[in-house]
This record gives structure tokens, sequence and C-alpha cells, in this order.
């Protein structure tokens, strides 16, 4: 398949060509999905490769001595590695297969039960999804630990000079999302990062919504922690990724308990497996994962630096076209910011808002989107959203404005 046109941009066109879902119809109407933050859509390339896996090397890896769980043992550490690569981690075993974002940050959330006393803090930014909010306050009421928020300011920026204060107050562990969900905001993690090192706590950097977008380097980062899932880069459900320093997963206790995670077993003792097998319980996700290095594969083809200045150019046509309409509000209007654009039309609920323009064909998410704190803030009950990716055009933007001007019309 060839992505890229003579002038080194992505060829656009080409590219829709690998994702079958798009030439469907809902309601009569071609698809146009805008709901790319939640999930993104696969390509027949990622499609295949789990084809090929049911079809030709089913069966449990990891010491099965047959030919298709060698095969499939070589495809899933193959995965890993590809992985690895991607996010520049030192090690392969550094790398933590999980379920997804949420399953990656309880596994760090439970491990910091061995380390937190009462009088500990920890913070967490104001943007956070669900996900990097509700494990941190188990952990605070287990341990008695407090948890404390840096603000942010009503751009959709958090204040820094706020978390500069905070950390006077020398928190063991600080959580942040690397892009918000809600909103867009790309947070300036690399400052955020070395500032909370500086006093001494460990980052975990939430980077299920920048993934898709930004190449992120964990190593340069200096990163201890950062998460992510398959599904947000053209990737299967079910599946997602977990890097830790080596010295962290060295000090954190296993998450689960049971096979694969096991040295050996007694009635009296069971010692662990060496990393990274000690975090990975039971059957994997054989599967999701050769599927996760293929997404990264396909997405490293179409190449990130070209996918970024797209997807930006598709986020300032958007953002110009929408507040077009009389009434849009846009939430969220940091300077740094990736293709997400949640807003409000004055006097519409947006439930109703994306209902009717799903019978246009145009898939938009509504509601709070798992960042209830966010909506508060606002004082709102939730947006409308749209998120782009490098397959979106601006024809299906222009779909969109014309679709929410018709709803508008019907409602008000």
């Amino acid at each position: 398949m060839k992505k890229n046109n003579p002038n080194n941009t992505l060829n656009v066109l080409e590219i829709r060509k690998d994702f079958p879902i798009l030439e469907r119809k809902i309601n009569g109407k071609q698809l146009v999905y805008f709901d790319n933050a939640a999930t993104s859509q696969t390509p027949q390339q990622v499609i295949d490769v789990i084809s090929d896996y049911y079809s030709i090397y089913n069966a449990n890896i990891h010491r099965g001595v047959h030919q298709l769980s060698q095969e499939a043992t070589d495809k899933y550490e193959g995965a890993r590695q590809t992985i690895q690569k991607h996010f520049n981690a030192k090690h392969s075993h550094e790398i933590i297969f999980t379920s997804g974002t949420t399953h990656s940050i309880n596994i760090v959330a439970h491990g910091f039960e061995t380390f937190l006393q009462k009088e500990d803090v920890v913070l967490v930014s104001a943007m956070e999804h669900h996900s990097n909010i509700v494990p941190w306050q188990m952990l605070c009421q287990k341990t008695g630990a407090t948890m404390k928020v840096i603000p942010m300011s009503k751009q959709g920026e958090l204040d820094m000079r706020s978390y500069e204060m905070l950390l006077k107050l020398k928190p063991k562990l600080v959580f942040v999302n690397h892009i918000s969900n809600a909103l867009g905001t790309i947070n300036p993690i690399d400052k955020i990062i070395n500032q909370a090192h500086s006093v001494g706590a460990a980052v975990l950097i939430d980077g299920a919504q920048a993934c898709p977008h930004i190449k992120s380097d964990v190593q340069a980062l200096d990163v201890d922690f950062y998460v992510t899932s398959a599904h947000k880069m053209c990737g299967p459900t079910g599946i997602g990724m977990l890097y830790a320093k080596e010295k962290w997963l060295k000090k954190l206790p296993p998450y689960q308990g049971g096979g694969e995670m096991i040295s050996e077993v007694t009635f009296e003792k069971t010692s662990y497996a060496d990393l990274p097998h000690k975090f990975e319980a039971g059957t994997p996700n054989v599967c999701g994962g050769i599927a996760f290095g293929a997404a990264i594969d396909y997405m490293n083809a179409v190449g990130f630096d070209k996918i970024a200045a797209y997807e930006n150019d598709l986020l300032s046509y958007a953002t110009k076209e929408l507040l077009a309409i009389e009434g849009l509000k846009i939430y969220g209007t940091a300077k740094d910011k990736t293709s997400v654009i949640s807003f409000n039309i004055d006097g519409i609920h947006a439930y109703d808002l994306g209902t009717i323009i799903d019978k246009l064909g145009i898939a938009i998410r509504t509601g709070q989107h798992c960042a209830q704190p966010v909506m508060d803030f606002y004082g709102i009950s939730g947006t409308a959203r749209a998120s782009f990716a490098f397959y979106n055009t601006k024809a299906e933007i222009d779909q969109l404005v014309t679709a929410l001007k018709r709803a508008k019309a019907m409602l008000c």
C-alpha cells in the first residue's frame, strides 16, 4: 500500500482504503467516524494479523514444545520488542502486556500500597480520566495518604505555578495524562516529570490519548511509568501496555497470582518469575499482543510526523468551521492541543445533538467522557466531542458542520 504521495504528505484517500469500516453506510449515509478518542478504527493489515493468528498458529504460549506454541510465542515476544522499540524502552522486559490503560494504572496503584504511609501525598491533575483518579483514591483510602489536585485554567491548561507549590509537599507520586481525552490539551509532561523527580516523586503518565498522535520516548522523558491501550492506535481492544523502569518493576509486588507469573510453587512457599512475567499472570491475550505490534508497525509506516501535521491541519480547520456556528462554544482552548474538540451549542443537550447527527451517518461522542471533574469545573453536564484521526478529511468536517446546523435548526 502506498501511504505517502510524492510531496511527502499523507495520501489520505489511499490510507482510507486500508480501513474497511469506512465503507460502511449508517442509516443510508456514508459513515463519518469522529469518535477516535474513544476507539480508533483498525486497518485491514491488522485485521489480517488477527485472522492469521486464529487460522494458522493459535496456541498457548511459553513452555510449549510443539511448533504452534513456539510460533505463537515468537510472534508474541516479537510484538513486545516492537513496542519496546517504538517507545524506546531500555529493556523489552520493561514492557508489560495488560488488558489496557486502566489495568496498567491499577497494577501501579496496587503496588504502591507497599510504599505509601498515612502522612504521604500524591498529586493528580484536574483533567484526568476516571481511570487515572479512582485507583489512586482507592490507594489513599487503604493507606491513609492524601491526594491533592493540580488545578487548571478555563483554557484547559494546567496551572504550573500551583504545581510547583504542591511539589513543596514532597509527594511520593505524580500522575498526569499526556493528552486530555476531554479537552485535547497536550500537557508539558517533560517539565512535570523533571520537577517531580527534583523532589523525589515517581511519575506515571497516562498516554492513552497521546499515543495515536505522538511518538513518546520513555528514556528521553525519564518517566517512571507510561501506560496506553492498543485500541487507541489502530489496534484491537482488550490489550495495552505498562512501561515501567526496571527498578520499579523489581520493587513492586505482583498484581495477580497464578500461572505464568511463578518460578516455583509449593504449599509452603511460592517464588515469582523474572520480568516481565511477574506481572503477566494467567493465559495472556496472545492475539491481542501480536496485533498491537502490527498496529504500531502500521502507524510507523504511515509516519508519526506526517500524522501530527495532518491532524493539526484538521484541528485548525474544524475549529474555525465549528466556531462559525452561532451559539457553539468549545471547551479546551489550550495553545498546545491535539485533534479533539469538545463543544456545546446553546440551548441544546449534547445527547440530542449526537442522536440527530447519527441519523446522518456521523459518529461523535457525547457525555462526560469519563471526566466528570472536568465537566464540573466548567459547570456543565457534558459535551459533544469530535475527535479526528489521520484517515479523516476536511470534507467529512464539512459534513459535520452541515449536520450540526441541521440539528440546531430542528432543536431550537
